[in-house]
């Protein structure tokens, strides 16, 4: 053992080049959320505390944190959280790790939702409860019935609605895809993230996400296999002019497209990522009672 303190500069120091030399992303970064975390501190006040050193309890800690990432366990896991749309969410190996790209879902249906106007959302698939929670609270007249076959997933989607005190309108419900909501009416807009990693794809991928939910993320063989079950299922859970808001995989972008065509959805398109990857698959349920304003549904005029 050294006869230096480990101080925290110190701690950061050689943690961020044993993350690297170790080819890790972000290796400065994860050493500073995950002592951070230790800490119970906020990054920022790391380096107003750069000569502060560490206890041997603070020091273990942080030494079992920095072995189990070397192994590929993911940083979000190890600290618990993980911040989405600007609010905190608690995450564990039962969940998808929310991803920066999901917020651009987020967004697409904001823009169809007025601030000043009731409406009524399903989410599907909403693991972490990541996409509920967020529309809700961006939207005070919103409510969301979120679904999600994990029976672990789902509780830790209650456990964020309740941590983020949306318990008054965010519902989370488990179930396969729309079988929870049988007795409900139409909704206003349907979302989801749902699985669409090809299953070949998958032993390609980072250990880090292979560390995540297999179920979360498998596809079937072509990664549309949910894909293909929501398009066709949501036309009885939509009103009229109501929005269909899918996340989807790059190169996924044509095969969805048409999907949304040949079950009759109008408006559709396909929105690529600030990578330009397709990320986004859109449309608006167009068939209802003869007496529905052409374009025009519960959230108003199409947009679009």
């Amino acid at each position: 053992m050294s006869e230096q303190p480990w101080t925290v500069r110190r701690v950061l120091g050689w943690t961020s080049q044993h993350f690297e030399k170790l080819g890790l992303d972000s290796p400065r970064l994860t050493a500073e959320l995950l002592l951070s975390h230790v800490l119970h501190t906020s990054r920022v006040r790391l380096y107003t505390d750069l000569d502060r050193p560490l206890d041997a309890t603070e020091l273990a800690t942080y030494r079992t944190l920095i072995a189990r990432r070397a192994t590929g366990e993911p940083t979000q896991y190890l600290t618990g959280t993980r911040e989405f749309y600007g609010r905190p969410f608690a995450v564990d190996p039962r969940v998808l790790i929310p991803r920066p790209e999901t917020e651009l879902l987020v967004e697409a249906v904001l823009q169809v939702l007025p601030r000043d106007r009731e409406a009524r959302l399903l989410d599907l698939c909403t693991g972490s409860g990541c996409v509920a929670i967020s529309l809700a609270l961006e939207r005070p007249l919103v409510r969301v019935v979120a679904t999600e076959v994990s029976l672990e997933a789902a509780e830790v989607a209650r456990a964020n609605v309740l941590a983020l005190a949306a318990a008054d309108r965010v519902e989370v419900r488990a179930g396969d895809l729309f079988a929870p909501v049988e007795s409900e009416p139409p909704f206003d807009v349907v979302v989801a993230n749902p699985p669409y990693v090809p299953r070949g794809e998958i032993p390609t991928l980072s250990a880090e996400v292979r560390r995540e939910p297999a179920r979360a993320l498998d596809g079937g063989e072509d990664g549309l296999d949910l894909v293909r079950r929501i398009v066709a299922g949501a036309p009885r859970w939509l009103v009229p002019g109501g929005l269909l808001a899918l996340e989807i995989g790059d190169g996924q972008g044509p095969a969805v497209q048409s999907l949304l065509e040949r079950a009759g959805y109008g408006s559709v398109r396909i929105e690529r990522d600030l990578a330009r990857h397709d990320r986004l698959a859109l449309g608006t349920h167009l068939r209802g009672p003869a007496d529905t304003h052409p374009g025009e549904g519960a959230l108003g005029p199409d947009p679009h």
